[in-house]
C-alpha cells in the first residue's frame, strides 16, 4: 500500500512515470516505447478501482523486479515483453470479460516449465504483501528464464 493509503499509486508515483515516459520519448527510437508505456497506464486508469489498484501494483513490481521487461498493451490489457517483443507477462483485469477474479498470466516467453505440468495463470483478488511477494518471485522468474 502507498502513502496514501489507497494501495495505487501515488501522485509523485504518477509524475515519475510521466517524467519517464519523456526520457523515453527523448531516446533514439524511445517514442514508441514511451507511447507502449503510456497506453498500458492508460489501459490501467480505465479499469474499476479495485482493480486498477491491482494492476498498479503489479506494474509497479515488474518496474522493480524486471526492469528490463517492456510495457505494452496485449489484448488491450497492460502486458510486459522481453527485448524481443514477445510478451512475458500479461495483466487480465475481471472487468474485460466479466469473471470473478483478475488474472496474472504467463506466455511461452517467460519458460516457466516445471516438469511435465505447471501454472500458466494465477487468479488475483487482492494483493497484500504476501501476494506482492508471489507476485515479484513470479516475475523474476519468468524474466530469468525468457527463452531468447
Amino acid at each position: 500500500m502507498n502513502a496514501s493509503g489507497s494501495g495505487g499509486f501515488t501522485e509523485v508515483e504518477r509524475a515519475a512515470m510521466k517524467e519517464r515516459a519523456a526520457e523515453l520519448r527523448a531516446e533514439k527510437g524511445g517514442k514508441k516505447a514511451a507511447a507502449a508505456l503510456e497506453d498500458l497506464l492508460e489501459k490501467i486508469a480505465e479499469m474499476p478501482d479495485d482493480q486498477r489498484v491491482i494492476a498498479e501494483r503489479i506494474h509497479a513490481i515488474v518496474a522493480e523486479a524486471a526492469p528490463a521487461l517492456i510495457p505494452k498493451t496485449w489484448y488491450g490489457q497492460p502486458a510486459w515483453a522481453n527485448s524481443e517483443g514477445k510478451v512475458v507477462l500479461f495483466f487480465q483485469a475481471a472487468a474485460k470479460f466479466g469473471t470473478r477474479y483478475s488474472t496474472l498470466g504467463v506466455q511461452e516467453a517467460a519458460a516457466l516449465d516445471d516438469g511435465n505440468m505447471w501454472p500458466t495463470s494465477w487468479a488475483i483478488t487482492q494483493l497484500d504483501t504476501a501476494e506482492e511477494a508471489r507476485v515479484a518471485e513470479i516475475v523474476r522468474k519468468a524474466a530469468d528464464t525468457e527463452l531468447q
